[in-house]
């Protein structure tokens, strides 16, 4: 009879990232900082710190502080208003916790990354670097989106990813999503009587992706589904990740003392630093399309040969990071393209041995090989 996996404690944490929602940041009534909780959640980081746990803050709410005083309560807004918005939000909510973590004697450092600071192979190096020095130098990051110079709309679910980027960054063992909702249900237990609470999900299968249901109402719009993709960076990154009730005082302590969640397990071989930013792209340039038998080679660890390929959809260079999915359109794996997506097109369906006479140059027997490739 095997035994039961070890179910993650933060108490034994030793790096945390702690993921904050607008709707908990953010006194809807008066479009100011939930002061009382946000010095509550600050007792229990200084608490973690006490006990030597390293702890980054993801926290949402510069748009929501801003609107109301920008005179911008009124239905959706445009990207303008919305980076707007943030530029004057972010101060309030940058000064807010760095307020409330004074109190506790630690000093707040704030970051700004975009989804484009993750992607690129230097700039995650970079931020990488620079999370870990505040790490080291006794300080709590505090990072948000850099929604003020965002190039397409803003989405506030794509914190619950970022969460994950940076928890992948700082090397965390343990990922914490403070939320509405106890942790991931069979249903949404607010429609269906029925749903059952899962405590313990130990692999991301197609069932449980599957509950992931549509964004909520309101200030945060993430709902189940960008916690259930941010489970799948964390976990293969070797980080446990949590879905815990955030809307009461103290919500790190009661999670330490057996609070009611859901704890994603982490795979128990992490890929290497390397295939974690690979598999945690949150933008792939591109799309390949295989075959049932490349599909089969890539799951026993072959590299995508250009004979197995039945598509190429949309323009990326050399060495850009693509999707490579099945013919029912199921991803498959992330990878870096060893050709741009025109040669790719060119030599799709042929063999490795016709590529130099296709393309008229010497070229890789691979489309994607198997080290720059990982399975999802």
């Amino acid at each position: 009879m095997s035994k039961p996996p070890a179910i993650p404690c933060l108490a034994h944490a030793r790096r945390v990232v702690v993921k904050i929602g607008s709707a908990l940041v953010v006194d809807p009534q008066q479009a100011a900082p939930r002061q009382a909780w946000l010095a509550s959640i600050a007792q229990d980081i200084a608490a973690l710190r006490r006990q030597g746990t390293l702890v980054t803050v993801v926290s949402s709410g510069a748009i929501a502080l801003a609107r109301h005083s920008l005179g911008l309560t009124g239905g959706p807004l445009r990207l303008a208003e919305k980076q707007a918005a943030a530029a004057v939000g972010q101060i309030r909510l940058a000064q807010a916790w760095s307020n409330v973590l004074s109190e506790q004697g630690l000093t707040a450092a704030q970051l700004l990354l975009t989804p484009d600071d993750t992607e690129d192979r230097r700039r995650y190096l970079n931020a990488r670097a620079t999370l870990n020095t505040l790490l080291e130098l006794g300080c709590v990051p505090v990072i948000n989106e850099n929604d003020t110079i965002a190039t397409a709309e803003i989405r506030f679910g794509d914190n619950d990813r970022l969460a994950a980027r940076v928890a992948q960054m700082t090397e965390a063992d343990q990922l914490v999503l403070l939320s509405d909702i106890d942790g991931l249900y069979t249903a949404d237990p607010r429609s269906n009587p029925d749903a059952r609470h899962l405590p313990v999900i130990e692999t991301l299968t197609p069932e449980i992706e599957a509950m992931g249901g549509e964004p909520p109402p309101g200030y945060s719009s993430g709902g189940m589904r960008t916690k259930l993709l941010a489970a799948g960076i964390a976990t293969r990154s070797g980080c446990a990740m949590a879905i815990a009730i955030g809307n009461t005082l103290h919500p790190l302590r009661a999670l330490m003392d057996g609070a009611r969640c859901s704890w994603f397990l982490p795979q128990p071989q992490p890929h290497t630093a390397r295939k974690q930013w690979i598999a945690g792209s949150l933008n792939p340039a591109g799309e390949i399309m295989v075959d049932q038998g490349a599909a089969h080679a890539l799951r026993h660890g072959g590299s995508l040969l250009p004979a197995g390929v039945l598509d190429v959809r949309g323009t990326f260079a050399q060495g850009e990071l693509v999707e490579v999915v099945d013919m029912t359109g199921h991803v498959l794996a992330h990878g870096l393209a060893a050709y741009d997506a025109q040669d790719a097109r060119r030599i799709a369906g042929h063999r490795s041995t016709e590529v130099a006479g296709i393309l008229g140059r010497a070229g890789r027997d691979e489309i994607i090989h198997r080290d720059d490739l990982v399975m999802l």
